[in-house]
């Protein structure tokens, strides 16, 4: 799925749901639709994991990097969306949020903290295959 796709279904799914969290009701010719985009908001590929000799350094959204938070970096989703990563040779899966941008290796939809590659059970391997689903849209900026 290209990653274009995938920041538009996030804003579509992000409306989605602010539309049905404030009570307002659908059609049900509108509710698939709602579904799809979320079921759309989803990618797989590889990741890998970085860890202590980055602690401390500025990330791409200007926090500094702490191996030990539930954290990623990825291309193109706003800083703040919350993804749920899981590993499907082991079925673990763990909640992250976007703080920083990578991978830089084309082949990559994403790297994850120590901490997160501990919960994915990857820290041996280093790389696995995974599902990335979005799962809450990024905190929008009060003006």
């Amino acid at each position: 799925m290209k990653l274009v796709h995938l920041r538009h279904t996030l804003c579509a799914s992000a409306v989605a749901l602010c539309v049905s969290a404030a009570g307002a009701q659908t059609s049900s010719a509108a509710a698939p639709a709602s579904a799809a985009a979320a079921a759309a908001a989803s990618e797989t590929g590889k990741l890998a994991w970085y860890g202590k000799k980055f602690a401390g350094r500025k990330t791409a959204s200007g926090e500094a990097f702490n191996p030990e938070a539930l954290t990623m970096a990825h291309k193109t989703l706003p800083f703040g969306t919350r993804v749920k990563v899981t590993n499907p040779k082991n079925g673990k899966s763990v909640v992250l949020r976007v703080n920083d941008r990578g991978p830089t290796q084309a082949d990559r939809v994403g790297d994850v903290s120590y901490a997160a590659a501990r919960q994915l059970g990857m820290v041996k391997s280093g790389v696995i295959d995974a599902e990335l689903t979005v799962v809450g849209a990024a905190p929008t900026k009060k003006r």
